[in-house]
């Protein structure tokens, strides 16, 4: 009868223990390291988009501890007194509070489909109409400007010209090209002088604006090769949930009292 009296109080013991050791990882030098450690780390890569797999859930595993034998050591040492620790301790704490606190306004505050269609609607306003498929060579004076435009007419080529002469870096080593644009693309003189093109031409005199003189021809024109609002919406989505984040902190210093 004693014995089983004895046998049934261990079978009670271990029902009652088993849950608590399923809530730990792993026991290290006695000490527990609780299985919440991985969880988070498992969390922070699932929010990377990372995979979760059994490989992947071992080295986590093993980092965990690993971290739990790294930290006992710096405690026997007495680091975790020293005031650079506790200094640091104290930035990593605010910068895990903040980023708490952007994520939740950001949870609380979501961009919506309509404002999404909004700023769809705003960029297609702003970059409708035609686009122009343009060659320039940009010198530094009207002089140099014009004999370019003779020499084209007598029939050099403007490529070539472009090539050798052009100050333009970023369009000198493709002949001048500078792909598709619309107008508001370029500064306004550059625009206005190129508008008046038509396929295949060249201005006649030196366009002057901030950058020099340009020489300007148009190789085509079309109407405006636009995105579709699906293909940019995650686009559109993250420049305005940071555009709100940033609304939000500003608000926030704009209210705080600073002496």
């Amino acid at each position: 009868m004693k014995h089983f009296f004895l046998a049934a109080v261990a079978a009670a013991t271990l029902a009652v223990a088993l849950p608590v050791s399923a809530q730990n990882l792993a026991i290290v030098n006695g000490k527990p390291v609780p299985k919440s450690r991985m969880d988070v780390l498992t969390t922070q890569l699932a929010r990377s988009g990372r995979p979760m797999g059994p490989e992947l859930e071992d080295q986590l595993k093993q980092e965990v501890i690993a971290r739990e034998i790294f930290m006992q050591e710096a405690q026997r040492r007495g680091l975790d007194a020293s005031d650079d620790y506790k200094a640091q301790l104290e930035l990593a704490r605010q910068t895990i509070l903040i980023r708490e606190l952007f994520a939740d306004y950001q949870k609380q505050n979501p961009v919506t489909d309509a404002d999404i269609k909004a700023e769809y609607d705003k960029f297609v306003t702003a970059n409708g109409g035609k686009e122009y498929h343009t060659r320039h060579i940009l010198v530094e004076n009207e002089a140099e400007a014009k004999q370019i435009i003779a020499d084209v007419k007598k029939g050099k080529k403007f490529e070539d010209i472009a090539k050798a002469k052009s100050k333009d870096p970023g369009s000198a080593p493709n002949g001048g090209d500078l792909d598709w644009a619309t107008a508001a693309s370029y500064v306004p003189e550059f625009s206005q002088a190129m508008i008046k093109l038509g396929k295949g031409q060249m201005t006649q005199e030196p366009v002057k604006s901030q950058f020099g003189w340009h020489v300007i021809r148009v190789e085509d024109i079309r109407e405006a090769q636009l995105p579709k609002m699906e293909e940019v919406k995650p686009q559109i989505a993250q420049q305005l949930q940071q555009q709100k984040l940033a609304k939000f902190q500003e608000d926030l210093r704009a209210k705080a009292k600073i002496e």
